[in-house]
């Protein structure tokens, strides 16, 4: 494999070198131009998109017959790694929103032939976004107490209810929505996961200004919204089962278990040096804040090698397990202690909301700081983590209630 592997790699750079348009060539911010949906991709941005669509690289491991490019787990890290190194990055899971990372793996799984034909190209390719319609007003961490409704019409599904928290539904072409398609059975048991557009009169969408500023988050209203029949996931209410496994795979992409390509720019140590000072030994001089930025960068360290150790005894299986929980809150946990210590170490100028007396790394140090702390809600909260983590690894007995 070792082999195999370097081989892989050379091939990899030799199409990154023919690939990559030399004027967005170390510019991440350009390669990811429309990724988030503030303006339309067009240029050389477009052009790389297209290419790494046309190559499967824009969902790596799916098969090729849906726009993946079938390459291993272990493949697909190298690539990302090639991609970083060479001043390179993927938007295509940016682009698609929801669906590279949560939607199509779950589809992959549950789909039909016809429904993976229909819908897995147009994520690959990060050409269609996806939403995911879950949390409500009043079933949030208690998901299970969802009150949107399905109803069979004969030839389609009519959605009436409302969801929140949907991130990028204002910019998505497709939703996937947890709904009730059985008032009568128990909680778990009457729902369903479906698919439907967006972009029809029974659908609005209002965004949530959070106190970072500009958020993905909207409010999502379902007024005899229609999905198509064919367009449920799964069994009729068995909805439950797809989805907790939709949720894995979401907790596996805010981990970073999988790899992926890294922004560029200073270190934290180097910027530390830079708010702090360093003594004549190049050492911070900043005793304690030398002592706590040593522990972060060990607990980083820590949580990269559990990732890759779960990785590797997975020998290769695509599938997600209870670990991601484990990383999930190991990931929130390191990331909002390197937020603290960022801002910490700014002093008053990681603080500064607007004005020119801070730079541009500064007035988004404090907009991160702010929006990392929703990173212990959202994708599960750190306790309903905790409890997934002593129920299905330590074996703890169940003590959360059933519905």
């Amino acid at each position: 494999m070792a082999q195999d592997l370097s081989e892989f790699r050379s091939e990899v750079r030799d199409w990154i070198n023919a690939n990559l348009p030399g004027s967005i060539k170390g510019d991440l911010s350009a390669q990811m131009a429309g990724a988030m949906g503030e303006r339309e991709q067009d240029g050389d941005a477009l052009l790389w998109r297209q290419r790494l669509a046309e190559a499967g690289y824009g969902a790596p491991t799916w098969p090729r017959e849906y726009g993946g490019a079938g390459l291993s787990q272990p493949e697909a890290r190298a690539l990302a790694q090639e991609l970083d190194a060479a001043g390179a990055v993927n938007p295509i899971p940016a682009m698609a929103g929801m669906g590279v990372t949560m939607v199509g793996p779950t589809v992959l799984e549950y789909g039909t032939d016809a429904q993976k034909a229909k819908h897995l190209p147009g994520i690959a390719s990060g050409e269609v976004r996806w939403c995911l319609g879950l949390s409500e007003p009043n079933a949030g961490s208690d998901l299970a107490s969802l009150t949107t409704k399905a109803e069979d019409d004969g030839d389609a599904w009519v959605l009436n209810g409302q969801k929140i928290w949907t991130s990028g539904a204002d910019r998505s072409q497709w939703c996937g929505a947890l709904v009730r398609t059985d008032s009568n059975a128990k909680k778990r048991d009457g729902i369903s996961f479906v698919m439907l557009e967006m972009d029809q009169e029974g659908v609005e969408t209002r965004p949530i200004r959070l106190i970072a500023g500009a958020s993905p988050f909207c409010e999502t209203y379902f007024n005899d919204a229609r999905a198509e029949k064919d367009d449920l996931l799964g069994r009729r209410n068995d909805g439950w089962s797809v989805v907790k496994r939709l949720l894995q795979h979401e907790r596996q992409s805010q981990t970073g278990a999988r790899g992926g390509g890294g922004a560029t720019g200073p270190t934290i140590q180097e910027m530390a040096k830079t708010y702090v000072g360093e003594e004549a030994d190049g050492r911070l001089a900043d005793p304690d804040l030398r002592s706590r930025l040593a522990s972060l960068l060990m607990a980083e360290k820590a949580h990269g090698l559990t990732a890759a150790r779960i990785v590797a005894e997975a020998r290769g299986n695509p599938k997600v397990s209870a670990a991601a929980s484990i990383l999930k809150n190991s990931a929130t946990m390191v990331a909002q202690t390197r937020a603290e210590l960022t801002i910490e170490m700014m002093g008053n100028q990681g603080l500064g909301w607007e004005g020119d007396s801070f730079n541009d790394t500064e007035l988004a140090t404090v907009r991160n700081w702010l929006s990392g702390k929703a990173m212990s809600i959202y994708g599960g909260s750190f306790e309903v983590q905790k409890n997934i983590i002593a129920k299905n690894i330590l074996g703890l007995p169940e003590t959360t209630q059933k519905g």
